[in-house]
């Protein structure tokens, strides 16, 4: 797994000492159903989605550095996983932080260093997101990042919660791949 990090986040593998800081703030009726998923209920349930869920490949804790603490998650979904009828060299993008941290640029920073992950790690071609209407800072993280509005929207079935509300389809190719400085904030190389 790949370790990222900005100035202010480090984006790491998920471990099962998250579980608590995972409950605390996904636990959070305001973040999860922005996000398709209902709020976490304890947190046993939360360390069983680390095992189960953010354990794979192309998930991360988005880490606050000044505390040490999981803070929210980001990450892409292959195709065999996507939510979107996808090629085999696509991806999904997905993240969500946690409320306090709302309104910092703490998901572009996050997301932009997947970007640059799925495209230059991964090769994939394209990279689409979705995100609900009613959640607007979700579609200005992906514009800030390169992504464009495809006009069109879709349902995602496989959400928990919200499967069957219209999202908005975002899209960014890896050949109109413009990440603004926004997302690429003292980016450092990425270790093993």
């Amino acid at each position: 797994m790949y370790l990222y990090e900005t100035d202010r986040i480090l984006l790491r593998p998920w471990r099962e000492s998250d579980a608590e800081a995972l409950f605390k703030y996904a636990s959070d009726p305001e973040v999860g159903p922005r996000a398709g998923w209902p709020p976490h209920k304890s947190v046993e349930e939360s360390l069983e989605v680390i095992r189960t869920i953010f354990s794979g490949e192309g998930m991360w804790a988005v880490v606050w550095k000044e505390t040490g603490e999981a803070i929210g998650c980001v990450g892409y979904l292959p195709s065999t996983s996507s939510n979107l009828k996808i090629e085999a060299d696509q991806a999904e993008v997905g993240y969500w932080i946690a409320r306090p941290y709302w309104g910092m640029g703490i998901c572009t920073e996050a997301l932009g260093l997947v970007v640059d992950h799925c495209f230059n790690v991964k090769g994939f071609s394209t990279l689409w997101g979705t995100y609900f209407p009613s959640n607007p800072a979700s579609g200005r993280v992906m514009e800030k990042c390169g992504f464009v509005d495809t006009g069109r929207e879709t349902v995602c079935p496989n959400l928990e919660v919200g499967s069957d509300q219209p999202v908005r389809v975002m899209k960014m190719t890896r050949n109109h791949q413009i990440i603004n400085q926004t997302c690429r904030t003292s980016q450092t190389s990425p270790t093993k």
